[in-house]
């Protein structure tokens, strides 16, 4: 079991070797913080694993926005490889030797991913069913991206710290929003926030 998920040992062992490939090139880039390598598993795999409780059933393409380690797409697109094999990944991350990593993860664990190595702002709007982001930006930011790159009727999954009903208030300032908020498995003071109906006010 992975967060509450049953997955097959090749799942498992793919996750494994991700976590192995982020702690070799976190060596020469940032990927993830010093302090978080010991404890990469809980902090970061499982921890990204859990989004996968909440994607929408049927979902068929996924794009995750300034993507930096791989953490949530790339454990998202290996559980996808296993349940939903045919579902498109696309990752989204400007910082060139980041690009690079993701793009090797994903070419070694052979997943049905890709990289668009531009701004989030820059890039073609995606029309996907679901966008995603790890502890990247304000709530207020993140619903501009998604609002840019998230059809009609899809949802956004943002994984959130303590502040999360703080910054829910600040964005209702320039944005009307369903959502929800699901606890995290792995922080008492996290939220996994899922947002539909974006719109700007």
């Amino acid at each position: 079991m992975i967060a509450g998920l049953d997955v097959s040992r090749e799942t498992e062992e793919r996750l494994r070797a991700f976590s192995d490939l982020v702690l070799k090139w976190t060596t020469k880039i940032n990927l993830i913080a010093k302090g978080t390598q010991d404890d990469i598993w809980d902090r970061h795999i499982i921890d990204s694993a859990q989004v996968w409780l909440n994607a929408p059933t049927g979902f068929a393409t996924w794009v995750d926005i300034g993507s930096g380690g791989g953490f949530p797409a790339i454990v998202l697109a290996t559980i996808a490889k296993e349940r939903m094999p045919d579902a498109q990944f696309t990752l989204i991350e400007s910082d060139q030797r980041k690009a690079t990593f993701l793009r090797t993860a994903i070419r070694e664990l052979d997943l049905n991913a890709k990289v668009i190595a531009k701004r989030i702002e820059e890039a073609d709007a995606q029309n996907a069913d679901v966008v995603s982001a790890r502890a990247l930006a304000s709530l207020d930011l993140l619903l501009g991206f998604a609002d840019r790159h998230l059809r009609e009727g899809g949802v956004a999954l943002f994984q959130k710290g303590k502040g999360v009903n703080d910054e829910i208030d600040a964005a209702k300032q320039n944005w009307s929003f369903a959502y929800e908020l699901h606890d995290s498995i792995t922080d008492a003071e996290a939220k996994l926030v899922a947002v539909r109906e974006i719109a700007r006010v």
